[in-house]
């Protein structure tokens, strides 16, 4: 068993053992991190969508295995405490619009549900492959964190899958200090 989760971390530049446990939980989880971090802050989150935009790539994207012209959504957005207003999470995705089923797609643009609980409203099998996970400072994102900006971030990379296909790839974010 913990040698799965060390097998997760494979291609991190994170050493587990100095991880508290809910953060290495949140770096190798292949669920929805939403449900999990609801779970533990005992508190409703909200998406908060910083940018939202349809382009066409300019350079090939090997992990989603797709080509120079092809469209994307390119997204960023907070995961946000509905109470508190605390920002817990910052996301960056990179979403293939022709492997979405058009109510999905219609739904992720037009609303300010998270992508984890429109995948199980919609009932899509989808499998998560861990790209990396790593560490870094804040920079621009103290802001929305309310931190210095030297101070850590934890983050990881996957790939999602439905149909066989990858359709997403996320980037998510938070500060080191927030699961200590």
């Amino acid at each position: 068993m913990i040698s799965e989760w060390r097998d997760l971390l494979t291609h991190s530049q994170l050493e587990p053992v100095e991880l508290t446990p809910f953060q290495r939980i949140l770096l190798v989880a292949d669920g929805t991190l939403t449900k999990i971090l609801e779970a533990h802050l005992t508190e409703a989150l909200e998406v908060v969508k910083l940018s939202e935009e349809v382009i066409t790539i300019t350079q090939d994207i090997l992990p989603l295995e797709i080509k120079t012209g092809c469209e994307v959504i390119k997204r960023n957005i907070l995961l946000q405490g509905q109470i508190t207003q605390r920002n817990w999470l910052y996301a960056e995705s990179i979403i293939v619009l022709e492997r979405l089923d058009k109510e999905f797609r219609e739904e992720l643009i037009e609303s300010d549900i998270p992508i984890g609980k429109l995948w199980l409203e919609h009932k899509i099998e989808t499998f998560k492959e861990i790209i990396t996970s790593a560490r870094e400072p804040a920079n621009d994102l103290s802001e929305y964190f309310n931190v210095s900006r030297e101070e850590k971030v934890l983050y990881r990379t996957y790939r999602v899958f439905s149909k066989q296909q990858p359709v997403m790839m996320i980037t998510e974010k938070f500060p080191e200090s927030y699961f200590l």
